[in-house]
């Protein structure tokens, strides 16, 4: 079951400091009962549902949240890579980063790291964007509607590098 308490919980206890896309927003969870598989660590799936809270979080400070109801469009991930480093293990506390590094005309790219102790136990690079009934919002479209028209470069070569592999990948 999705943890909408808990996201609710780290949405209420949001500094209202500004925040700008690009920022980098850090939340502070720890890995609870319901988070872990039988061997008592995060579970590979869980890690993806923490990651969602940085990007609700983001979501949210940045009004891209109330533009996305404003519109009646929706948000969706459209891609995924993760690397696991190290194990998170039941009651540890992390933090998650989450910052939106660049955008394309479809989308916009995230860069999410859970982090204990000054060392990186998962890292992963999103990819999303914003829909309307018609498809997919063209990225400049919804900067517009944000009043944040030309903000936020062009994506960083690695991610270029990503997403032209992806480009391979066969769907059947």
């Amino acid at each position: 079951m999705y943890p909408y308490l808990r996201l609710l919980k780290v949405l209420a206890t949001k500094s209202n400091k500004e925040f700008k896309l690009g920022d980098t927003s850090v939340i502070k969870l720890r890995v609870c009962l319901v988070d872990i598989d039988p061997f008592l660590e995060l579970n590979n799936g869980r890690y993806l549902t923490m990651m969602d809270f940085g990007r609700f979080d983001v979501a949210f400070r940045t009004g891209l949240w109330k533009t996305v109801k404003k519109e009646k469009w929706g948000l969706a991930v459209a891609g995924a890579s993760v690397r696991y480093r190290h194990r998170l293990k039941l009651f540890q506390k992390y933090e998650l980063h989450t910052q939106v590094i660049g955008r394309e005309d479809k989308w916009f790219y995230f860069h999410q790291k859970m982090i204990r102790n000054g060392k990186i136990h998962a890292s992963a690079l999103i990819r999303t964007a914003v829909t309307s009934k018609n498809g997919i919002v063209n990225t400049d479209e919804v900067l517009k509607a944000m009043n944040m028209e030309n903000i936020l470069p062009g994506v960083p070569e690695w991610v270029k590098a990503w997403a032209k592999a992806d480009e391979l990948r066969p769907w059947e």
